[in-house]
């Protein structure tokens, strides 16, 4: 019988830790709970983690700051929880790079489908792996300087090197690689990412392009790799000049 899976829920508020233990725990997740980021950092050290759930606002270190620090240190998908009015919250955390977010108050079902999300986002590639599948005659598709490697689900340097990204950055870089030269709207983006419905109030796949564009463009302002076409979406320009 395969592992649980491991969650780490980090919120200053036992209730909702308590609550969001017992339900996943009824879905077959094994679930550790922490009241803060101190208590993260100590535990990180004992155990390993698919997921960590992360309120934003905590006394102390808040969410976003904990979100950047997991994202340089940890291969490991990140949900945050934020309040529904604060928009500016969810904009941030995904720029820190969460793979998604939840509003309270949810629904612990909502919360549920968001966590397996991710975590089928974040295993796909070893997932066809091990079972023989998807076999890929290009197992690398370069981005100007940078590779996507589709086999590892990894963003490298010329040299090898890994670029960090979340399971999202790499499953909207893989719909690029999989449409070169075709302008995608952002619906069709989001599909392709196996992410949630937009809606015209929906800036994640804007965000993330942004921060994608960090990472492979020698110019971020001027982009040349990851063009936007007004009025329709993005063009990934598989012939673009690598140089900068």
């Amino acid at each position: 019988m395969p592992d649980k899976r491991r969650i780490l829920v980090v919120d200053d508020d036992s209730d909702v830790r308590w609550m969001i233990r017992k339900y996943l725990e009824k879905h077959d997740f094994a679930v550790d709970t922490v009241q803060d980021g101190t208590q993260m950092r100590a535990i990180l050290e004992q155990h390993g983690y698919d997921l960590i759930i992360l309120d934003v606002t905590m006394p102390g270190e808040d969410g976003l700051s904990l979100a950047r620090f997991l994202r340089e240190h940890f291969d490991v998908g990140i949900v945050m929880v934020t309040a529904a009015s604060e928009v500016v919250d969810r904009v941030l955390g995904l720029e820190m790079g969460a793979d998604d977010y939840i509003t309270k108050p949810f629904e612990p079902r909502e919360l549920l489908a968001r966590i397996k999300s991710v975590l089928r986002r974040s295993s796909a590639g070893q997932t066809q792996q091990a079972h023989g599948k998807a076999v890929r005659a290009v197992a690398k598709v370069r981005f100007g300087r940078v590779l996507l490697d589709l086999d590892a689900h990894k963003l490298l340097t010329e040299d090898g090197d890994e670029i960090q990204i979340t399971s999202m950055e790499f499953d909207l870089l893989k719909a690029f690689a999989d449409n070169p030269n075709k302008v995608l709207t952002r619906d069709q983006l989001l599909n392709l990412a196996h992410n949630r419905d937009w809606d015209p109030f929906d800036r994640s796949i804007d965000i993330r392009i942004a921060r994608i564009r960090r990472k492979i463009e020698p110019d971020p302002s001027k982009p040349r790799i990851i063009k936007t076409v007004r009025g329709a979406g993005y063009i990934f320009a598989s012939n673009a000049p690598s140089g900068a």
